[in-house]
């Protein structure tokens, strides 16, 4: 496959999950909102902090306000990683693939530019709620479309590869949230306003209902266990790190036990060590450490992709644009 194509593939895929996760960090804040006392003061500045992105609000917006911070996260057209600006930049990848892709994924894929498009000049400020969870839908049919309508070839595999990965990262994210959501008041520790925070946080990986059948009651430390180490959650950090690495297998043709590439062995580094992993270490260690250096990781398995799959594709190729 040419390396062209496998970018445009990889990062239609990317994109498409990092509009989907972005909705689900405006979202789930919306509805914290809602939850906590009237006078608790509102924390619209950890969703920017998450990104990795703050100088990049601060130099265009300044001030942590709800409008700025959803104008910001949504529809700014100059920042790559608003929803506005994912969308766009996975439709421009599917456009530049058309007769590789399914026409139905490209019909979702345009379907949901025109969506977000036409609600960054409509009257979104009257159905937050509704545009949020409509994008969301729109990112689960799109994976759904894909795997219904593409054969399961190395085209496939390069577009599950960059979903899985992008998953992964934003899982971490949303998980880190609640680090940045703790750091104004650390007397929510403990209290009923904790809980409301991370079930919050399950709700916003759509992972509450599945959270409940496994442990039941709220407990910091199972929440960490759930979205980091499970198995067979298909959100889960663990979970989408294996299915990362079965398509990057794949893709370069390695046998088990052994790696083709560096991008092949960090991944299996990763992923190995997530294997290895307890919750009481994780927590001992701290958690914002732990997530910040699996970012790092998950952010070098990416530039090891790159140089060992798509390094003859020009300058600009993939459009990508790093999350810190």
């Amino acid at each position: 496959m040419l390396s062209r194509v496998a970018d445009s593939i990889y990062w239609m895929t990317r994109y498409m999950e990092r509009a989907e996760n972005v909705a689900r960090f405006v979202d789930v804040n919306l509805h914290l909102m809602l939850d906590l006392p009237a006078d608790t003061e509102q924390q619209w500045e950890p969703l920017v902090n998450i990104t990795g992105d703050r100088a990049m609000f601060i130099e265009h917006f300044g001030e942590f306000t709800r409008d700025n911070v959803i104008r910001f996260l949504t529809f700014d057209p100059d920042y790559p990683n608003s929803i506005l600006g994912c969308c766009h930049r996975a439709r421009e990848n599917a456009r530049s693939v058309r007769e590789v892709i399914s026409s139905e994924m490209w019909i979702q894929i345009n379907r949901l530019y025109l969506l977000v498009r036409n609600a960054a000049y409509g009257e979104f400020t009257r159905m937050p709620h509704e545009f949020f969870q409509s994008v969301k839908l729109a990112g689960h049919t799109f994976e759904g479309v894909m795997d219904a309508t593409m054969s399961h070839g190395e085209a496939w595999h390069f577009g599950r590869l960059g979903r899985f990965l992008e998953r992964a990262d934003k899982t971490s994210r949303i998980l880190d949230m609640k680090y940045f959501i703790l750091l104004p008041d650390m007397s929510y520790v403990g209290s009923p306003y904790d809980s409301i925070q991370w079930a919050a946080l399950l709700r916003s990986a759509s992972a509450l209902e599945m959270y409940r059948k496994r442990y039941g009651r709220i407990a910091p430390r199972s929440v960490v266990e759930f979205l980091v180490l499970d198995e067979s959650f298909p959100r889960a950090v663990r979970y989408c790190l294996r299915r990362a690495e079965e398509s990057l297998r794949a893709i370069s043709g390695s046998a088990p036990g052994s790696y083709r590439n560096a991008a092949e062995q960090r991944l299996g580094r990763v992923r190995a060590a997530l294997d290895f992993a307890s919750t009481e270490e994780i927590m001992s260690r701290g958690l914002h450490e732990f997530l910040d250096d699996l970012q790092a990781e998950l952010n070098a398995v990416g530039s090891e992709i790159r140089d060992a799959t798509f390094a003859l594709v020009p300058a600009g190729g993939g459009q990508y644009q790093s999350q810190g």
